[in-house]
């Protein structure tokens, strides 16, 4: 046996060993059911555990089997995915189940190569879904992975680069037990998210300190190395809150843009929208200003309220068809999927 072939096997054992002493009760751990943790990968992209557990749990109960989720209309699955955000991962999984159920007779791919077909399955996720369901060899490497590498091995490729992904998953393949390949990416992920985490980490207690290259060498707080930063586009919306009687005013936002297939109201960013046909008061501002923060963007939006009298209701239901607008009742309103800066709108109006 070769040092390099020995060092990595201790690297490897002692993350497992960690791992077993510091487990998590999680619903989709100890389970070999493919669409279940599917589900749990797709809902834990960009989502921390917290944030994520009550939405698998809401899934599951909605949607047991891949067939349910199949015959789910979009906008229920949008609906139960309301405050999640990337509502994109939610249309792709909703694709993704159809094609599994209707093509694929419900039978999910069992290789790492055959999941990559997947829509909405990336490197990341089919190395998940085939090391814990099928014992598949196949490494994760996401930013919790980078991270340990990086820091352990003393490694300074910038993470943001295009060739840095080769070189990490180049190494965790072959850290990874061929026999033991799921609970290593599960203890690789653990591990970087709860002991070799990005602020702070807890070195003192790391089974790994006595020959990590970053605490041996008071590198914590420079690995792993990203130069790259994204560039953030700030947006100001201002949206109008149009009401007749009942029935409030909404769109349903198209493909191109953030939101996509979620509700929310008339709104104007460059362009302003014409409601002097329908009216001809000027509308009235909400006091309280709302900011919401995107991966790529930050949003800046304010509210203005415009009734509509009783009496102008046909104008204003031919105005709605003619612009793409839609008359929903109020008490319809807590049905359709709406973005989360939208929720806290209407909850601070007691909708």
């Amino acid at each position: 046996m070769n040092l390099k072939t020995s060092e990595n096997q201790v690297f490897s054992a002692h993350i497992i060993s960690w791992y077993r002493a510091n487990p998590r009760d999680l619903p989709w751990r100890g389970t070999a059911d493919p669409y279940r943790i599917w589900l749990s990968e797709i809902i834990l992209q960009q989502t921390r555990v917290t944030q994520g557990l009550p939405y698998y749990y809401a899934f599951s109960d909605a949607y047991p089997t891949v067939r349910e989720l199949a015959l789910a209309p979009e906008t229920e699955v949008l609906r139960l995915w309301q405050g999640l955000g990337y509502y994109s991962r939610a249309r792709n999984l909703h694709a993704c189940a159809k094609y599994i159920w209707h093509e694929l007779g419900g039978n999910f791919p069992n290789t790492y190569q055959s999941l990559l077909l997947l829509k909405g399955v990336g490197s990341y996720t089919a190395a998940a879904i085939s090391s814990f369901a099928f014992g598949e060899a196949k490494a994760v490497v996401d930013g919790n992975v980078f991270r340990v590498l990086a820091r352990y091995f003393g490694i300074a490729t910038d993470i943001a680069s295009g060739k840095a992904k080769k070189e990490f998953e180049a190494l965790a393949n072959e850290l990874i037990p061929k026999d033991n390949p799921g609970e290593f990416n599960q203890a690789m992920m653990d591990f970087g998210s709860r002991q070799c985490t990005p602020q702070n980490p807890d070195c003192e207690s790391c089974p790994l300190k006595s020959s990590c290259f970053a605490f041996q060498n008071d590198l914590i707080k420079e690995l792993p190395v990203k130069i790259n930063k994204t560039k953030v586009k700030e947006r100001d919306f201002h949206y109008f809150v149009i009401r007749c009687g009942e029935d409030w005013v909404w769109k349903k936002r198209t493909a191109g843009d953030i939101w996509e297939g979620l509700h929310d109201f008339p709104q104007s960013e460059k362009a302003p929208v014409s409601i002097s046909k329908i009216s001809e008061a000027e509308p009235s501002p909400f006091p309280k200003k709302y900011r919401h923060i995107l991966s790529h963007q930050k949003l800046n939006a304010s509210f203005s309220e415009l009734q509509i009298p009783i009496e102008r209701y046909p104008d204003l239901a031919e105005w709605c068809e003619n612009e793409g607008y839609m008359l929903v009742a109020e008490k319809e309103i807590e049905y359709l999927a709406k973005p989360k800066l939208i929720v806290n709108f209407l909850n601070d109006q007691g909708i």
